[in-house]
């Protein structure tokens, strides 16, 4: 038998040279503008500056797309052909249909229950993430595939995934909040603390006034946790156009764990499609 290939999608928000140091391989997702027929992939022909910038000038945000059951087959077949296995994960089957898509692909080869694992992150961005690098980690153990997946699953309930998000109109415009919270969050000066519990996204906080009180929020929970978050990897993740929030973060952060052990990454198309600029979240295995 050949290698395990740890394949993820282009919303675990992984930096470039995280995904060479692991050996891991990452198929994107899709992104889509109304009134162009163009279906943009993530992270290969469309960037969230580029986001931005069209949301400004049209009023619009986009729509993003799940990888097709034929993606998947593809993606798979191309990994089997070469005599190797694959255990893969993506952003979470309540946030996406990409999770179900691959279950059905891999039921389209003979051989699929041996060689391919498909693990729900139940989750999304750099939460994502963490469960890619614990699987290169046991992969690199010399675990096989059932055992690794086995063991990924059980660290699932356990990951912290939050973000403070400076602008509800992304999330008014895509169908996320209310016309009525856009208005009350405009008027408060509302900046929610959004977080992934029982595979959705949902707001946890409505801190008001200024950006900062939330990002301080972030890290008081952070110093809270910290007895009982495993310091292997901890990401601090943001969607661009942070007028040095990610750099305040870090150097909160670094006082407390070495900071070898924290990455800065940026979100990808699809993950700021949602969120939009000034985006910032800390991310970490919890356990409790």
């Amino acid at each position: 038998m050949g290698k395990i290939i740890v394949l993820t999608d282009s919303t675990c928000d992984l930096s470039k040279e995280l995904v060479e140091k692991y050996d891991i391989k990452v198929v994107p997702l899709h992104v889509n503008f109304p009134g162009e027929e163009r279906d943009y992939l993530d992270g290969v022909n469309l960037f969230p500056d580029e986001i931005y910038k069209k949301v400004d000038e049209t009023g619009k945000t986009p729509k993003t797309g799940a990888r097709s059951i034929g993606e998947f087959i593809e993606d798979f077949k191309k990994i089997l052909d070469e005599g190797n296995q694959v255990i893969y994960t993506g952003i979470g089957s309540g946030l996406s249909s990409s999770y179900k898509n691959a279950v059905i692909a891999a039921q389209e080869f003979e051989n699929g229950a041996e060689n391919i694992e498909i693990v729900d992150s139940q989750t999304l961005s750099t939460g994502t993430g963490l469960l890619v690098l614990k699987m290169c980690l046991l992969r690199d153990e010399g675990l096989d595939i059932h055992e690794i997946a086995k063991r990924v699953r059980e660290i699932v309930p356990h990951l912290s995934v939050k973000f403070c998000i400076d602008r509800l109109d992304y999330l008014y415009k895509g169908g996320r909040c209310s016309g009525m919270t856009k208005l009350l969050g405009g008027m408060l000066a509302i900046h929610p603390i959004a977080k992934t519990i029982d595979n959705k996204l949902t707001v946890a906080k409505l801190p008001r006034g200024k950006y900062r009180k939330a990002v301080d929020l972030q890290i008081e929970e952070f110093k809270k946790d910290l007895p009982n978050i495993d310091k292997t990897h901890i990401f601090i993740t943001h969607s661009g156009h942070m007028d040095g929030e990610e750099e305040y973060v870090y150097e909160q952060l670094k006082q407390l764990v070495d900071p070898s052990c924290i990455h800065i990454t940026r979100a990808g198309s699809v993950i700021s499609s949602h969120c939009g600029p000034k985006t910032i979240g800390i991310l970490y295995i919890l356990y409790n």
